[in-house]
């Protein structure tokens, strides 16, 4: 294990020189962009990214929103996994171009700028937002387990430990087949839903207008309570690291031209693999709607319970084993962008560089052991208490990611000539006080309903 002191030991502040050492580093610069190449190979060298950062978007820990949203209120909170996945496209730009253009993440950016306790105050929330990831997870992945093949969520959750192989696996074959692997992991979710909506035959008319904001959105309280947990758990704090960070893993011209360039492409691919991920969100909501709401049965929340209702409401087993396969492929696949995010908040903040499958065993642990706890206690309903559980803790975290990306990215002195202009600073700060105040509101709801 290598690593280097992160402080200034006469200061007692970050060393700005530390910091320099960029994150990832066997994958940093790692992949060649063809120069005086037609603008689509050029946009295809810097496809991948996006589709890691949108996997945040579909883990296990959204699923239950859309369920929920489907079968209590039909198709009318579209709307908001619309608005929600805008605000998602707009962050994720910001620190997609935070990374091009400074050359730091987001966590060597805060590091460089705050001062040592409140860099240590942010890594430690940070870590905790990204093991509170984890653990939905596993949890997705035990629950999709004992679903398809009848494992009991308790030894689901153990058998999670040994996708840590295949990250290892993967991080030697380089970065690009972890890319690879995980738009394959998005595209068998997507195609799962896709047959899944085909079967549900959802009201289309009523799909239109659900992407419609409804002022009932705003009058009901139950309606209320749900559309701003979908917004909640749209914007994954560790993501706006995760993105600021593997950015740099394209090989750029250092200048103002190539940077432009490489923003460029970079927010189209992100805004494309948004897009899928708004396809699937929506799919989830859609279907939930059609087969569950539609039938009458509006207290459908419970990823399992969704399981088990769609073989005899649609007449045919295939539904479920689709339903399952999707939320296997999901919380594997947000397995591997949580071990990248893990790796890039440790070195951003600290500086400090240890194996990856030393990382990788103790991420997993923390999210392991309280899964098992409380499986073995209070059994599988606990579990999907511990879902929601997670979903709080990341909620705590998110103003900790966002403020400061907003900040950063609207600062002429390190942004230059890439600094947020003024419609971009108005539109960013008032995404970043309307997802902080509705989920301070949400968190505050939550405990009480916990």
């Amino acid at each position: 294990m290598s690593q280097k002191n992160p402080f200034n030991s006469t200061s007692g502040e970050f060393s700005p020189a530390a910091a320099m050492a960029p994150s990832l580093g066997e994958a940093h610069s790692s992949m060649k962009v063809p120069k005086n190449a037609a603008w689509w190979r050029k946009f295809l060298a810097f496809v991948g990214p996006g589709y890691l950062v949108a996997v945040g978007y579909m883990d296990p820990g959204n699923w239950a929103t859309g369920i929920a949203g489907g079968s209590k209120f039909g198709y009318t909170l579209l709307s908001v996994i619309l608005i929600s996945n805008m605000m998602a496209v707009v962050l994720q730009a910001l620190a997609g171009k935070l990374g091009i253009v400074t050359g730091r993440d987001l966590a060597q950016a805060c590091r460089e700028r705050f001062s040592a306790p409140v860099v240590m105050m942010l890594w430690i929330l940070c870590e905790l937002a990204i093991a509170a990831t984890d653990l939905a997870e596993v949890i997705g992945s035990a629950i999709a387990l004992k679903l398809l093949f009848n494992i009991p969520v308790l030894y689901g959750v153990i058998i999670t430990a040994v996708d840590v192989l295949l990250i290892l696996v993967l991080q030697n074959k380089g970065f690009r087949a972890l890319e690879i692997l995980v738009i394959i992991l998005m595209a068998t979710i997507a195609l799962c839903f896709g047959i899944d909506l085909f079967l549900a035959k959802p009201d289309m008319v009523g799909v239109l207008h659900g992407f419609v904001p409804s002022t009932e959105i705003l009058q009901n309280p139950a309606m209320l309570y749900v559309a701003i947990a979908i917004i909640g758990a749209t914007v994954m704090p560790h993501n706006l690291y995760l993105h600021s960070s593997i950015v740099q893993t394209r090989q750029i011209e250092q200048t103002t031209q190539g940077k432009r360039e490489a923003i460029r492409y970079t927010t189209m691919d992100s805004t494309i693999a948004l897009t899928l991920a708004l396809f699937i969100n929506a799919a989830i909501l859609i279907v939930s709607a059609a087969v569950f709401h539609s039938a009458g049965m509006t207290q459908v929340a419970e990823i399992a319970d969704a399981y088990h209702l769609l073989t005899p409401l649609l007449g045919t087993t295939v539904a479920s084993i689709l339903f399952g396969v999707a939320l296997l492929a999901s919380g594997q696949n947000s397995t591997l962008t949580g071990t990248l995010a893990g790796q890039i908040v440790m070195e951003g903040f600290l500086n400090i560089r240890i194996p990856a499958w030393l990382r990788r065993l103790v991420t997993r642990l923390i999210a392991i052991i309280p899964a098992v706890i409380v499986t073995a206690v209070v059994g599988e309903h606990g579990a999907e208490q511990l879902l929601i559980l997670s979903q709080v803790v990341l909620s705590l975290q998110l103003p900790f990611a966002i403020i400061p990306l907003v900040m950063f990215t609207s600062d002429k002195k390190r942004m230059g000539a890439f600094v947020n202009k003024l419609w971009l600073k108005i539109v960013s700060w008032a995404i970043a006080a309307i997802i902080v105040v509705l989920n301070v509101y949400l968190i505050i709801q939550t405990i009480i309903q916990f």
